[in-house]
């Protein structure tokens, strides 16, 4: 059989062949250079394309600058700009084509049908190697050869030795070894606790050896702290750093919230005990009453970056220039270009010497938007920097806006979802499921939550216990916990209706952060609860949509948490509820503390 490879045709028109080295019999054949594309000199080629390059990227560069300013669609080109990208695009080819990188110099590469056999020797060799040892046919021929008892002992005892099982590699030992000589490194500095997961490429393993080495550290247990059963690999780089555990809070469910027509089963995050039973029967009032109305006011998410001039003049020039609606359009389009879903939609401005805070307001779909309104508000600090040269920006955020502390814009102005919720509770379900009458309600909430929060001087909390409320929801959904602060910000009002007969009950809370994209919300369980709840992700129809139901659902919560405490407070039934239901039935004495 023929077996030599199809020589390369016209051998006429070759050059003469030279005598082949080491790894060069087989090569293409005058192969192609990418400096080979213009007839001119090495270093006058390389200039050229060199200079298309940077000269072209400065002209596109430049030209959707002034597209961005003026408005014009980037995808909208002219012929010189075409003319442009083409230039680019060659130039970019050749400038990597020359410095060799394999993809590009692959298009250079001819077939190999036509790469040239330079030695008859290959021929000999592929020969050699394909020669059997024995004749043909002789492999097929079994020997026959006369056996003894002996013989055939020998032969079984050959055969066992070869047939003798591989050693078995004790893997989870070995990982366990390496495990402790990591634990060791962390544990005496070498290695930071931090760079684990990036050393190991395993979250859980890496949580695992940061769990012991800080227990070696310390000198303290953590067996009370889970490991096991979560998926680090979704937290990384997103909700924590340096885990070692999760801890466990339970969840329960309220409802049904009857609320706008529609039924919500709540799911509740706490460990006080009542909070859940209590908000239940809440819900249960509110739903033998006809339900509940919730009303979404205004949708805003806000960040106030502080900047300094060197004079009140110019701050005040600036302010005015922020201020004027000539001027919102352009900001507009400046703040946003960054994001599909971030819309600006105000900013209002407050100067404290020669110190301007600027606080933009602006939609975010169903994010809670705080990322998304900061990416907005670079965007302008850098375009005012143009027109404002001596502008220097102290701050991103300078406490204006104002994120996880109570303060007074937030209580006056809003921040997040501003809403309203109301129901009117009849006066049989107050006497039968509440224990308690009208007017009991209404006179103590006029007592405790109006007069008492203003003899405390409180700020936005002129409420029974609304976070409560919103902290259990907001950690069962995945919500920043620290923004309770603000979100909790609500007034209960109360009064009689129907001739006094039934219950007008009412809570506003201008300042409700929430979302259900983002952060806590990809986690499984927090994920859960949203799917429960009917919100999860981002609304495909309605973008936004599913962020402000959310919303009116923890207005809707605290209205039966607000209702159903103020009954018990009114009935004198706090106390004895919270004897039976928040206590604990275990001897403590028996219990022993881990060091």
């Amino acid at each position: 059989m023929d077996i030599r490879r199809r020589a390369v045709k016209n051998q006429s028109h070759q050059r003469p062949v030279k005598q082949p080295t080491a790894g060069e019999l087989l090569k293409p054949y005058n192969q192609p250079k990418p400096s080979d594309a213009l007839p001119l000199p090495l270093y006058l080629t390389n200039g050229l394309f060199f200079t298309i390059f940077f000269s072209v990227m400065y002209f596109l560069l430049h030209r959707w600058r002034e597209k961005i300013r003026n408005s014009v669609p980037l995808h909208v080109l002219t012929f010189s700009e075409l003319a442009a990208v083409a230039s680019l695009i060659a130039s970019v080819v050749y400038l990597i084509g020359f410095f060799g990188i394999e993809f590009v110099q692959s298009i250079f590469r001819p077939s190999p049908d036509s790469w040239e056999i330079e030695d008859d020797s290959l021929d000999q060799i592929m020969l050699a190697e394909d020669k059997p040892t024995k004749q043909c046919g002789e492999l097929l021929i079994p020997r026959i050869v006369a056996t003894t008892p002996e013989v055939e002992e020998m032969t079984k005892e050959n055969n066992k030795e070869k047939i003798k099982p591989p050693p078995v590699t004790d893997h989870s030992s070995s990982s366990s070894v390496e495990d402790e000589e990591i634990v060791k490194l962390v544990v005496d500095g070498s290695l930071p606790s931090y760079s684990l997961e990036s050393k190991l490429g395993d979250c859980k393993r890496a949580a695992k050896i940061r769990r012991e080495a800080l227990q070696r550290i310390t000198g303290k247990s953590l067996s009370g702290l889970p490991l096991e059963g979560f998926d680090y690999e979704s937290i990384l780089g997103q909700c924590c750093e340096m885990p070692v555990g999760y801890v466990q809070i339970p969840v329960g469910i309220a409802g049904p919230l009857l609320l706008n027509g529609a039924e919500f089963s709540v799911p509740m995050a706490t460990t006080e005990g009542c909070l859940v039973a209590s908000t239940n029967r809440g819900c249960k009032a509110i739903y033998v009453s006809g339900g509940a109305t919730c009303i979404l006011i205004k949708d805003g998410m806000t960040r106030a970056p502080v900047v300094r001039f060197s004079s009140v003049k110019r701050a005040a020039e600036l302010k005015q220039f922020l201020e004027d609606p000539m001027n919102f359009e352009t900001l507009s389009i400046v703040f946003n270009k960054s994001s599909r879903f971030g819309r600006l939609q105000s900013v209002k401005c407050a100067i404290a010497g020669k110190n301007l805070y600027i606080r933009f307001c602006c939609a975010t779909g169903d994010a809670m938007g705080m990322n998304m309104v900061s990416k907005g508000v670079q965007n302008v600090l850098d375009f005012l920097h143009d027109d404002f040269p001596d502008m220097d920006v102290m701050g991103i955020s300078g406490n204006y806006c104002s994120d996880k502390k109570p303060a007074a814009v937030n209580w006056i102005e809003g921040r997040g979802k501003s809403v309203v919720c109301e129901a009117v509770i009849k006066e049989e379900v107050v006497h039968k499921v509440l224990k308690t009458t009208v007017p009991a309600l209404v006179e103590l909430n006029m007592l405790k939550n109006l007069t008492g929060s203003a003899m405390a001087g409180a700020l936005g909390g002129f409420n029974a216990h609304a976070s409560n409320i919103v902290s259990a929801v907001y950690l069962a959904t995945g919500q920043d916990p620290a923004q309770n602060v603000e979100s909790s910000h609500c007034i209960t009002m109360m009064e009689a209706v129907n001739d006094g007969k039934d219950l007008h009950i009412s809570v506003t809370m201008p300042s409700i952060e929430v979302g259900t994209v983002g952060g806590g919300t990809q986690l499984a369980s927090q994920s859960a609860c949203l799917n429960l709840l009917g919100v999860k992700g981002a609304s495909k129809d309605e973008p936004g949509s599913n962020a402000r139901v959310l919303a009116t659902i923890v207005a809707g919560s605290v209205l039966a948490g607000e209702l159903s405490l103020m009954s018990a407070i009114s009935a004198g039934q706090l106390v004895k509820s919270h004897m039976k239901y928040n206590r604990s039935t275990r001897d403590m004495s028996k219990l022993t503390s881990c060091n």
